[in-house]
């Protein structure tokens, strides 16, 4: 008794009502009822764990395969035309303290034909020297197929779902017509170029590998005929700082220039990524609401069975607020300890799901993610303290508000009433 001779009576207490004190089959009854309150609090806390950090992994996966093609940040002249004194500009960006590599290109709109067949395409025009500084394309492999564009030989790089998609291989020759056309007394005819397929290279992101074609700047510029790059690919040390970036650049270039960074080239995903996991962050939450005000029943069924402990509680002196606190803690402690379970359960598989998963596929001989359907084929993960903590502040805040009523209940109940038929 030593130890609790300093811990307040209705700690004590409450502790006591959550194992439901006496082996009556009612008491019993009122402490599974609690645990079933504090599973699930534990799992619906968990779910919402698993859930938002396989969606925040979904979306690292996605947007880092996409900035292995879309720069951090692009630089652009304003009248639209080609960018004067590009090796000044290249050497003013490359001072900038965030950013790790800079590259010239052209981007253009054009179709590429093959046959019958003809497929519209975003051409860029690369530096095949300095693209790997600002491109993920710069492993060995796909870096030496990059360095097979050279000036004047008028050649390209396509993305691999885009030649399987017009069946081309390396070698074959196909045409690019450019939506610049050229005045001839018929008319404005199209400019048409035939040209040679080198290599063809794979982000891991399908809209880009079956819409993109990579040719050498200089051959950019003569087919859709600019004078010189039309921009410049800026790659950052951090990604996430790229909007602060694109605007402390803004700022230093002058209207002369327009900075444009990653987060608006691809505004429309992003947003629509960050309104389904609001959705499913609110969603699930009120699961956990489910659960904690599942506490209101197992806190009034406690209150009626311990009518007469109130009462004889009363009787010795103790005030409406302290039974108030005794019932509080009661389901303050079902809440704290079935989130503290959901949080552990939910991070355990949360770090963890790379070899849950598998292990489930091969146990029911099944695949969540088949390669030749989705663009991940592995269920990714990447808990948050963002997510996580904001889920285990509403778990708590729910169930304390779930203890409120039951508890005032208690505090209000008379003892000359309770005690009339014990």
């Amino acid at each position: 008794m030593s130890l609790f001779k300093n811990i307040p009576y209705e700690w004590v207490l409450g502790w006591r009502y959550t194992r439901a004190g006496r082996a009556t089959r009612r008491n019993g009854f009122i402490s599974f009822i609690s645990g079933v309150s504090m599973m699930g609090i534990g799992l619906g806390v968990s779910a919402l764990i698993i859930v938002l950090s396989v969606m925040n992994g979904f979306q690292k996966e996605v947007r880092d395969r996409m900035l292995g093609v879309v720069s951090h940040i692009e630089v652009y002249a304003a009248d639209g035309a080609a960018v004067a004194e590009m090796p000044a500009l290249l050497k003013r960006l490359k001072a900038q303290p965030e950013v790790v590599g800079a590259a010239p290109f052209i981007t253009a709109q054009a179709l590429l034909a093959r046959g019958e067949d003809m497929k519209g395409v975003l051409v860029r025009g690369i530096d095949p020297a300095l693209e790997p500084e600002v491109s993920d394309l710069s492993s060995p492999t796909q870096a030496a197929v990059l360095s097979l564009l050279k000036s004047g030989d008028f050649s390209l790089v396509l993305g691999r779902d885009l030649a399987n998609n017009l069946g081309l291989q390396t070698g074959d020759p196909v045409t690019l017509v450019s939506p610049s056309g050229q005045i001839t007394p018929a008319g404005v005819v199209p400019r048409m170029k035939q040209m040679g397929v080198v290599g063809m290279f794979s982000s891991g992101h399908y809209e880009y590998d079956s819409a993109m074609a990579l040719m050498h700047v200089d051959d950019a510029a003569r087919m859709f005929r600019l004078e010189g790059p039309s921009g410049v690919r800026l790659k950052l040390k951090d990604l996430h700082s790229a909007r602060e970036v694109a605007r402390q650049l803004q700022m230093d270039l002058g209207p002369s220039y327009f900075v444009r960074d990653w987060t608006q080239q691809n505004k429309t995903w992003f947003a629509a990524v960050q309104v389904e996991k609001r959705m499913m962050f609110i969603i699930l939450t009120l699961i956990v609401a489910v659960a904690a005000f599942n506490l209101v029943s197992t806190l009034v069924m406690t209150v009626t069975d311990k009518r007469a402990d109130i009462a004889i509680l009363r009787t010795l002196g103790a005030s409406p607020r302290s039974i108030m606190g005794i019932f509080v803690v009661q389901g303050a402690t079902v809440g704290i300890m079935g989130t503290l379970g959901g949080l552990l359960l939910g991070l355990l598989v949360a770090f963890n799901i790379g070899v849950i998963v598998p292990a489930l596929e091969s146990l029911f001989n099944a695949s969540f993610l088949p390669r030749d359907i989705y663009l991940i084929s592995r269920m990714p993960s990447e808990p948050l303290a963002s997510d996580i903590v904001p889920v285990a502040v509403i778990s708590l805040v729910l169930a304390f508000v779930a203890t409120l009523y039951p508890s005032w209940r208690a505090s209000q109940v008379n003892p000359a009433e309770a005690l009339r038929y014990e």
